[in-house]
């Protein structure tokens, strides 16, 4: 099955969206907004992505928005599954990949127990992009081999974070933290508790792939602190990787 295939009437594609910036989006992300009869769409997802649609296309705001517009996770599959019934070609279109903490497969669930034709377009993933478009590499030749995605949702002793935060202080690899703006004083407390380094270099990259993209910097005891301004959606970096940050600031500040 190509990418690029046309888009069948009574059919659904999740696109990921990638991390901010239309231009980050794939060629075939694009091409199902372009062919799309009704895009059901996130506050994460590129707004400039909406100017390839059809100037009749319907485009429906499913924002799950923190203390604002939210929309159930079971209204949205109906929504899906309702729309491509009525013969429609769907699109949901979102931020970052769908299946990384995206709800990706929940909707993939409920399209094929729904007997809707489904597939899949990847996004761009936030966890490796932000730090790239920070200067930040998640792996580093002679420095470190692997890096650990972690969702910052739920705090350290909520009874739905399953985390071992020691094994992560022991895998010894970069953590990127999704969603862990508001909980990152409790995530930090817990990695020095389980012994990793107050020293630690750490990044918090604010709206990525966005204009207005800011990164702050410290080491892991002061990082939530110097993050307390930062509005999300932001990445934090944690690691020896984490220093590369300053190496492309003073670039990006003189353009």
């Amino acid at each position: 099955m190509g990418t690029l295939e046309t888009l069948r009437p009574g059919s659904v594609v999740l696109v990921g969206g990638g991390p901010g910036d239309a231009g980050l989006m794939t060629v075939a992300g694009r091409a199902a907004v372009e062919q799309a009869d009704v895009l059901l769409v996130d506050h994460l997802a590129p707004a400039d992505a909406l100017a390839w649609a059809r100037p009749d296309a319907q485009v429906v705001d499913v924002a799950k928005l923190p203390r604002g517009t939210f929309t159930p996770q079971e209204r949205i599959n109906e929504l899906l599954v309702t729309h491509a019934r009525a013969g429609h070609r769907v699109v949901r279109l979102k931020g970052g990949d769908g299946f990384v903490f995206g709800r990706g497969m929940e909707e993939l669930l409920a399209c094929t127990e729904a007997g809707i034709p489904v597939r899949v377009v990847p996004g761009v993933s936030s966890s490796v992009a932000v730090p790239a478009l920070a200067g930040i590499p998640v792996t580093h030749r002679g420095l470190v081999q692997g890096f650990s995605v972690i969702s910052g949702h739920v705090p350290p002793g909520h009874p739905d974070n399953r985390l071992d935060y020691a094994g992560l202080v022991a895998s010894r690899t970069t953590l990127v933290v999704l969603m862990g703006v508001k909980h990152l004083p409790e995530i930090t407390a817990e990695l020095l508790a389980h012994g990793l380094d107050a020293d630690t270099p750490a990044a918090v990259v604010a709206r990525g792939g966005h204009p207005d993209q800011q990164v702050h910097s410290a080491p892991l005891a002061d990082i939530a602190t110097v993050a307390l301004a930062t509005v999300a959606p932001a990445v934090t970096v944690i690691g020896e990787v984490a220093r590369f940050a300053a190496v492309l600031a003073p670039l990006q500040e003189t353009h």
